[in-house]
């Protein structure tokens, strides 16, 4: 059985919903809030950015919010990249997962905003597009790799098919014995042709039949495996195209076959040199995924504190004064720290959130209209909306 995908909540809330006004106060005020057995509240340190308009901001959030897309595709495709680079081993891909050289959840649950890469003093659009751009290579790159591994994997399994095939399939070069062929002739040409066993007796009953000028009794059984038989057959040239066709419908299976001396070992040579490099384009390719890995979850959690701080200013307003914590917790149990929150910060939605006679959480889509309205918010994000500002992402 599949474990429980990870997931992390981000949550802000204004410091005026606590007594104390005090950041840690407020962090364990929500760690009472949210029950250990649903998750684990852990500071989110989120810098204070340059503000700019109100209308920029609105913008931002909405630049944002389509980064935070794109980010969740990177990661989940650098993700299945790395499952098919161990061919579908989660645990040994899982291992792998890691970010600035520490476990994904570890760098999660200590997340700070790394000012050196991304200077908290430079414009929260100047920031936005650096992280784009970012991502962008980070995509491109590890999609330009893993294509051309993937290339490498396909001419590697090709030449092994040619192998270990059957006779229907496989390189005829180590099988056939030149002696057995007319070569240099004006008008004669050897046929290769792979009959089904089961076909054999019709065969041989047939061949010399099907087309015109077929070598009465030149048929010579060359190879046999358990699906298919080898015989090396003789006609004149001009009737080659004919007889193949014929072979066709049949259902034997002509193959083009020409000697070349020293084409064994010209075959092997290939296959070991495309082995060679299917495990030297393997090593490169898993380099340059666990990178992958490792930037877009960087760069993810980085676009989630800036759309935690743009959301924040435009719900909480100025100054700035709220607490930004992460929840740690997993697909299953996501709800109860949604329901847990909603059930004691669902009043800073005014009156957009009630309760009904059972005490339930309800939804006033009126007044929430008005609410979104007023945070900068369009119709479409009417579903999301909550109350405080809360992200979610699934690794």
């Amino acid at each position: 059985m599949a474990p429980t995908p990870a997931k992390y909540a981000l949550v802000s809330l204004p410091l005026s919903t606590f007594d104390t006004g005090d950041k840690q106060e407020a962090l364990d005020s929500l760690k009472a809030t949210i029950s250990p057995e649903n998750g684990n509240v852990l500071p989110f340190p989120v810098p204070n950015f340059k503000i700019g308009t109100l209308d920029a901001l609105v913008q931002q959030a909405d630049d944002l919010a389509k980064l935070n897309t794109a980010c969740e595709g990177v990661v989940s495709k650098v993700g299945d990249s790395l499952r098919s680079l161990y061919e579908g081993n989660e645990d040994k891909a899982s291992e792998q997962k890691m970010v600035n050289d520490k476990p994904t959840d570890q760098y999660l649950r200590s997340f700070t905003w790394n000012k050196v890469r991304y200077r908290a003093d430079r414009p929260v659009g100047e920031l936005i597009d650096i992280l784009t751009k970012e991502l962008a290579t980070i995509d491109n790159d590890v999609k330009s790799k893993f294509n051309q591994y993937n290339q490498v994997k396909t001419n590697l399994a090709a030449l092994q098919r040619k192998q270990t095939g059957n006779l229907a399939t496989k390189s005829l070069t180590p099988i056939v014995n030149p002696s057995l062929l007319v070569q240099d002739s004006e008008y004669l040409e050897t046929h290769l042709v792979a009959v089904p066993t089961n076909l054999k007796k019709e065969y041989l009953k047939s061949y010399e039949t099907i087309s015109p000028m077929v070598v009465p009794r030149s048929s010579i059984q060359v190879a046999q495996d358990d699906e298919f038989i080898l015989f090396a057959v003789t006609t004149f040239k001009k009737h080659s195209a004919e007889f193949q066709q014929k072979c066709r419908e049949h259902k034997w299976t002509p193959r083009q076959y020409k000697y070349v001396e020293g084409g064994k070992e010209e075959e092997q040579r290939e296959l070991d040199r495309v082995t060679r490099e299917e495990k030297k384009v393997w090593g490169e390719a898993l380099r340059l995924t666990r990178t992958g890995w490792s930037e877009s979850v960087m760069i993810w959690a980085h676009v989630m504190a800036l759309r935690v701080f743009v959301e924040s200013v435009l719900r909480y307003g100025l100054p700035l004064e709220f607490v930004s914590a992460l929840v740690s917790t997993n697909a299953k149990l996501v709800k109860k720290v949604k329901a847990a929150l909603d059930s004691s910060y669902s009043y800073l939605g005014g009156n957009a959130f009630g309760r009904d006679k059972r005490g339930r959480i309800t939804k006033d889509d009126a007044a929430l209209t008005s609410e979104m309205a007023a945070a900068g918010l369009g119709h479409a994000d009417a579903n999301e909306y909550t109350a405080y500002v809360y992200y979610e992402i699934e690794l």
